[in-house]
């Protein structure tokens, strides 16, 4: 009892005894069903309210077998050592998060470094989730693959290749590679360093669009590959490190003239260090960035770059996965990338 006369409503058949109406109506008129007219529906919702009654969600997953949860997993196959604070990261998943609480669901987390091939299994069996958005495919596009083929709602952002089975979202990185190539090429540029690791899907097409625009320029250019890792605590090292090699193999003289980076976080830290060295961007060197990250705009000298979408590609995914949950069929989706033409190139 409360204050002596109240009775404590805890159940949905103590609300429906205290209506007058059937726990049936109750629980009907509770989730909104258009089965229960507005006027009893406002009456049992005001009842609810005025006792501080929730309805057991555990239990209400449980009849539909929906948990109400999407997971968010960002893989790291190739590059273990990145942290979830990249600003890559935490801009896909803010968006990805304001669309899903949006409507209605709640986010699971995972950063997953993959050292056993059932990682995906273990996330889409776990009965913890009703989907999966994945944050890039490292290089675990074959586990994605096999995975899509039996598990539907799994959608990732990424490349999509010919007779791709899972849904992707992404950018045509091979067309977003082939301006900045064009770019650099424009610029004068004819010995232009790449920098990135192409063991992953996008970035390997990113570099194959710059050496396909030095190719289509018919001028005497070469692309040299320098492998760099997203990670922000090897990133800088092995920067510095590509371009004090570089300054030694030129005797002092940097014998590359152009920079493409395969993220706007590599290219930033390009220019540190090549202003550390006192080479100034873009006078003696031109440097290009990837994805338009908020930071591009703010760094000195600012970032040209290549700009994803990503809260367009963001929303793709999330109703993507929509369909896909409801049964329904959905495509993946390729942006268009744009140059951003900024300081730095």
């Amino acid at each position: 009892m409360m204050g002596g006369s109240e009775r404590r409503v805890r159940t949905i058949a103590d609300l429906a005894q205290l209506a007058g109406v059937s726990p049936g109506t109750v629980s009907r008129a509770l989730a909104g069903k258009a089965l229960v007219n507005e006027e009893t529906r406002r009456r049992i919702q005001s009842l609810a309210d005025e006792h501080g009654f929730r309805p057991n969600q555990m239990a209400s997953r449980l009849r539909t077998r929906r948990t109400g949860v999407i997971g968010i997993v960002v893989p790291l196959g190739h590059e273990r050592r990145q942290h979830l604070s990249d600003p890559f990261f935490m801009t896909m998943l803010g968006y990805l998060a304001d669309a899903l609480t949006e409507s209605g669901y709640d986010v699971m987390l995972s950063r997953i470094i993959p050292d056993a091939e059932d990682w995906l299994d273990r996330v889409v069996d776990s009965g913890m989730v009703d989907g999966v958005l994945l944050i890039g495919q490292s290089n675990q596009y074959d586990a994605i693959e096999r995975v899509a083929r039996r598990y539907r709602p799994l959608v990732a952002w990424g490349v999509t290749l010919p007779d791709q089975v899972h849904v992707a979202v992404g950018t045509d990185n091979r067309a977003g590679g082939r301006l900045v190539g064009e770019r650099l090429i424009a610029r004068g540029c004819r010995r232009i360093a790449f920098l990135g690791d192409a063991s992953a899907p996008e970035i390997r097409q990113r570099h194959d669009g710059v050496a396909e625009a030095i190719a289509a320029a018919g001028v005497d250019a070469q692309l040299i590959q320098l492998a760099t890792h997203l990670a922000s605590d090897l990133m800088e090292r092995e920067i510095a490190a590509h371009i004090d090699a570089l300054l030694e193999q030129g005797g002092g003289t940097m014998p590359i003239d152009g920079i493409a980076a395969a993220s706007d976080m590599i290219a930033m830290t390009a220019v540190r260090v090549l202003a550390d060295r006192a080479i100034t961007v873009p006078d003696a060197l031109p440097v290009i960035g990837y994805d338009d990250l908020p930071l591009s705009a703010q760094a000195v000298p600012r970032i040209t770059t290549i700009r994803q979408d990503v809260a367009t590609g963001a929303q793709a995914m999330v109703d993507a996965l929509f369909a896909r949950i409801a049964g329904q069929e959905a495509g993946s989706v390729i942006l268009t990338p744009e140059l951003i033409a900024r300081d730095s190139a």
